[in-house]
């Protein structure tokens, strides 16, 4: 196949995966995506709700992620123990929630991600997103990839450059180096926290349970592409090719222009989360 010189896009792809509060203590691990010009033509936030009465009502999901519930200690060395401290009020809880996301990792990148305010209401407004496949753009700035989005072609056909993929490495490694055993625990001990976020939203204790888990489900079920991606361009902006690739969510769609082997470890990580917050003592088998 023969290729020609690559052309780069002229906007800028912003990384968003929420303060690693929306990946960790509610499972969220993704992209916060900002004026790209293959993206203009995604919805990047939830639309306002319409004044008449929907002809489809919106299911929220209900699950039950179990308690924490207390095992009795091996004489193995096992990972740190969140002790159960005072909760403070969700108003103040940013510094509480800092210092212990900040045991998550070693990465400095961590400690930035987690410089923003309020915290745990972004996290839930983020989450509540990301499970119905919106990338919530305007929450939490991250750092943003390396380089340019850039395409080649192969006479009249426009291909995804693999390149890409490159530029989402260091994010990616992270989100990888997080342990989510501990993140689970974080969960459970600042669950109430959590609760009151979502309450605020308008939802029940088992329905953030179950974005929660839709929302790692979402990252879980995107489909790992390793063959090159063909684009077609209406007007300005760049789409899938593929009919079921550009009928995937907005959240799906960023995984998949991430590459096959960064989706791959986002899932896993996912897949971790996942586990350990719904095995009862915290800790995975």
């Amino acid at each position: 196949m023969n290729t020609t010189k690559s052309s780069a896009t002229t906007s800028r792809l912003i990384l968003s995966l929420g303060t690693l509060a929306s990946i960790v203590i509610i499972g969220s691990v993704l992209y916060k995506v900002q004026q790209e010009s293959f993206m203009e033509a995604e919805v990047l936030t939830i639309p306002e709700q319409s004044l008449e009465t929907p002809t489809e009502v919106i299911k929220v999901p209900e699950a039950m992620i179990p308690e924490n519930n207390s095992v009795e200690e091996s004489k193995e060395p096992k990972k740190p123990k969140i002790k159960q401290p005072s909760l403070p009020n969700l108003d103040a809880s940013d510094q509480f929630i800092r210092d212990r996301l900040g045991l998550l990792s070693e990465k400095r990148d961590l400690a930035v991600w987690l410089t923003t305010d309020d915290i745990l209401r972004r996290s839930a407004s983020y989450v509540d997103g990301l499970a119905r496949g919106v990338i919530l753009s305007n929450i939490f700035p991250l750092s943003s990839p390396e380089g340019e989005f850039s395409t080649h072609r192969d006479e009249q056909t426009i291909w995804l450059n693999a390149g890409n993929y490159e530029r989402y490495d260091n994010t990616v490694s992270v989100i990888s180096s997080l342990d989510m055993d501990l993140a689970a625990q974080i969960f459970h001990l600042t669950r109430p926290l959590l609760e009151g976020a979502f309450s605020e939203l308008g939802y029940r204790p088992r329905q953030m349970d179950g974005i929660i888990l839709t929302a790692l489900d979402q990252i879980m079920n995107t489909p790992v592409i390793f063959e090159p991606i063909q684009l077609s361009r209406d007007s300005v902006n760049f789409k899938f090719f593929d009919s079921k690739l550009e009928s995937l969510t907005p959240l799906q769609k960023q995984l998949v222009r991430a590459g096959p082997e960064n989706t791959r470890r986002l899932q896993k990580q996912a897949k971790l989360l996942r586990t350990a917050l719904m095995t009862p003592s915290g800790r995975q088998q």
